[in-house]
């Protein structure tokens, strides 16, 4: 599979079907599904039939949402990331996202891919503004979007469909517009 987008430790590619194994293993960390589900496991059946068919999406803006990350010069798979329209339809909007192995954690790749992300969207992809999400207690994921330029908007509280530990604090959202990605740049 050719790569999407290169940086100068990662390789981004589309995700095939041979990706089963590595996706259940990363939803398979506790660690890793902590502040998704509060930690439980995603089953191999679950991967298959939502996961999976979820990440090989095409766009009609003619890219995929979602990218395997690996590490460049034949590393190993590190995680994904999402770069995805919030309208299906338009790339004038997208949602950034990452979830990564826990052994890449502390090492710069979630910022280091985020980066190369938002660069390409407003060079190359016709994005306006990028969005991204969490819960207000995850401090690793807010550290990294701020490190990728993204600004704090607002706090808000989601309608979870199961409390998980951390929940009752809400959610940020952080954003970045390409005119003030360009004034900063």
């Amino acid at each position: 599979m050719g790569s999407f987008l290169e940086t100068g430790r990662l390789v981004l590619r589309p995700f095939g079907a041979g990706d089963v194994d590595l996706l259940v293993a990363l939803d398979g960390d506790p660690a890793v599904m902590r502040f998704i589900n509060g930690g439980r496991p995603t089953s191999r059946e679950a991967v298959e039939q939502r996961v999976l068919p979820r990440l090989l999406h095409d766009y009609p803006w003619g890219t995929r949402g979602y990218w395997a990350a690996e590490e460049k010069g034949g590393g190993g798979f590190l995680g994904w990331f999402e770069f995805r329209p919030v309208e299906a339809d338009s790339p004038a909007v997208v949602e950034l996202g990452y979830r990564l192995n826990r052994s890449a954690w502390g090492r710069g790749y979630a910022t280091e891919g985020s980066r190369a992300l938002i660069r390409k969207g407003f060079t190359d992809l016709g994005v306006e503004r990028v969005t991204a999400n969490t819960m207000a207690v995850n401090t690793g994921s807010r550290r990294v979007m701020e490190k990728s330029g993204l600004i704090f908007v607002r706090h808000f509280t989601g309608d979870w469909p199961e409390r998980i530990e951390g929940s009752e604090h809400g959610e940020v959202e952080y954003a970045l517009t390409r005119s003030r990605w360009e004034r900063t740049r």
